[in-house]
């Protein structure tokens, strides 16, 4: 069945302003909407999807007065031979929007191999795909997808970092840091933690992955183990009964002789103020801030 959009849902997710959206339906007739029952204005996925397309051509040169003139086969076709271009990352990121709107995999699958081969795996990573994900994190919020594209989606770029990961080498050079890397009880959010986690080995670290919802207890019994030089996490969500300052200051003596770097939405949220009770934690604010700590 398909889902019934407003003008601001279009606009939300196509980036054009909604009164623009209402002088192209006016004078060129690119959209049709539909109406209730009651005469509430809506669109369909159909509609949505030739949004995207028009925003993609409009957005590389074509004046929307060419775009009305073309039939919905000749729009596919432009908008084919410009993400077959690979010029530029945002392309493939509105490509990706429409894959995940058709639940199209092998495209999915095509976009992302092409865009690592003409940009490079980390230039992908983090220009292209987590741009998308945070694209996709407002189009959930916003009822655009449900939470069943967001998992499928989200699900087979976590495999691709994981499957980059295993095929890193394993040798390693004599002088190596060992990192461990974990999230906090409750936090499921690792795909940050995935590419930090590939970061590190590629450059010729060891890397111990935790993962999702680490105990406290847990974490300093395995820090004691095998004595870390870099522990890394990157929280997201609110932690589960604990203000952000008290889980910093809950990290035993022992840890804080090791160095940790953290990072995560929740560091930056004005909700949360902080303060590090030790030089030994730092923050990163980006990848590009992580690199120079490995």
């Amino acid at each position: 069945m398909s889902t019934k959009y407003t003008i601001k849902d279009l606009e939300r997710v196509s980036g054009i302003k909604a009164h623009t959206l209402r002088i192209w339906e006016q004078r060129y007739d690119i959209l049709i909407p539909k109406r209730t029952n009651t005469n509430i204005r809506y669109y369909n996925d159909a509609d949505l999807k030739k949004v995207l397309n028009v925003s993609l051509l409009n957005n590389n040169g074509f004046k929307i007065s060419s775009i009305a003139k073309l039939n919905h086969e000749s729009i596919v076709v432009e908008v084919e031979k410009l993400l077959n271009d690979y010029k530029k990352e945002s392309l493939q990121i509105e490509s990706l929007v429409i894959c995940m709107l058709n639940m199209d995999e092998a495209r999915f699958e095509k976009i992302i191999n092409n865009s690592i081969l003409h940009f490079g795996f980390e230039n992908t990573i983090e220009k292209i795909l987590f741009p998308f994900i945070q694209h996709m994190g407002n189009m959930w919020q916003t009822g655009i997808i449900n939470p069943a594209q967001e998992h499928y989606i989200s699900n087979l770029i976590r495999q691709k970092l994981i499957a980059r990961i295993d095929n890193l080498s394993l040798a390693l050079p004599v002088k190596h840091k060992t990192y461990l890397f974990y999230l906090p009880s409750q936090e499921l959010h690792e795909m940050s933690l995935l590419y930090a986690c590939f970061l590190c080995k590629a450059r010729g670290n060891k890397c111990l992955y935790l993962g999702q919802s680490v105990p406290h207890e847990d974490l300093d019994s395995i820090v004691n183990l095998i004595k870390p030089d870099v522990i890394v996490s990157i929280i997201t969500s609110s932690l589960t009964g604990s203000t952000l300052n008290d889980y910093l200051n809950s990290f035993s003596k022992k840890i804080l002789e090791t160095e940790i770097l953290f990072s995560g939405r929740l560091f930056f949220s004005a909700d949360e103020k902080y303060i590090m009770p030790s030089k030994k934690m730092k923050l990163f604010k980006n990848f590009a801030e992580f690199k120079t700590f490995i």
